[in-house]
């Protein structure tokens, strides 16, 4: 179906794909990667349709990138992978040994950002210390220490958002799991927990309008997940020794004002806050891709 959308959107603005030098799509949670630029090939595509880390939705853009370029020979790459993984031995360890932390992340937004705002320091991106929280359905939050996500807090480690459940109190998670099967529990997580599990919506419009209203409760729990947001970002001052140079808020969630606001109360004693609302993400892999077809990258092989 999306496969097809494309075709029509691409004849109704009337292109075509030979007219293009390459294809990007977004990385999904495939398998282990280093950042950067993969060129798609047929053992990455069987990952992504049989056997990723995580199935998500985003694993479909690699599969159609591949499709379409194959016929005419068009290179198809994924950039910035959301497992894209430079975590540290250390910050694997969770605490049981059978369970290791796993770098899931919003990688491909971050890095552009953090590009971006080191070159308005006049900085390398490569030579400072950031720590970045994307703000949106899911909340993520990492450090780039120097150019490297040397740790991270995920989207189930930390923050509640408007539809994770984030961190929860382990005793009770167990209790929870012998009362519903597999499946509820993950939809609990993931799509019913955080926002709409409290306020019974997703949209962060809807609440902060529920607020200006006067819904105190509304305000209690648009609050603590900010008020979340800046325990995430401080427990990671301690990976870098407190030798921050930027925390960054960016995704759609840093569009408001009230959760930008007490976040930064909360966390600028850190270093000095940028906010940097949206997603860059269609623009992160156009400049990605950009950078191979100019050789100034090398797009590495999937194995």
């Amino acid at each position: 179906m999306r496969y097809k959308d494309i075709q029509k959107v691409l004849s109704e603005k009337s292109f075509q794909l030979s007219d293009f030098s390459a294809i990007v799509a977004r990385g999904g949670p495939v398998a282990v990667l280093e950042p950067g630029a993969y060129r798609i090939n047929e053992t990455m595509v069987e990952k992504l349709m049989n056997n990723p880390l995580v199935d998500h939705a985003s694993n479909l853009g690699g599969v159609i990138a591949f499709n379409l370029g194959k016929p005419l020979g068009i290179p198809a790459f994924i950039y910035d992978a959301v497992s894209t993984d430079q975590m540290t031995s250390i910050a694997r360890l969770s605490g049981i040994k059978e369970i290791s932390r796993k770098s899931l992340v919003h990688a491909l937004n971050m890095r552009s950002v953090g590009m971006s705002c080191a070159e308005k320091m006049g900085e390398n991106y490569n030579e400072v210390n950031f720590i970045i929280a994307h703000l949106g359905g899911g909340i993520t939050i990492a450090v780039h220490e120097k150019g490297r996500m040397t740790d991270l807090v995920s989207d189930d480690e930390g923050p509640f958002s408007p539809e994770r459940a984030g961190r929860l109190p382990g005793k009770d998670l167990v209790k929870m799991c012998y009362l519903h099967d597999e499946d509820a529990m993950k939809k609990k997580l993931r799509g019913q927990g955080g926002l709409v599990s409290y306020l019974g919506t997703t949209s962060t419009i809807e609440v902060e309008k529920r607020i200006k209203d006067g819904e105190e409760y509304a305000k209690l729990v648009y609050e603590a997940m900010a008020y979340q947001i800046s325990k995430g970002i401080c427990e990671l001052t301690a990976v870098l020794k407190g030798k921050v140079d930027l925390v960054i808020l960016t995704g759609g969630i840093a569009y408001s004002e009230l959760i930008t606001s007490w976040v930064k109360e909360r966390v600028e004693w850190v270093a000095p806050v940028e906010i940097v609302p949206g997603e860059k993400e269609l623009e992160a892999l156009a400049y990605g891709a950009l950078r191979v077809i100019n050789g100034e990258e090398r797009a590495r092989e999937f194995k």
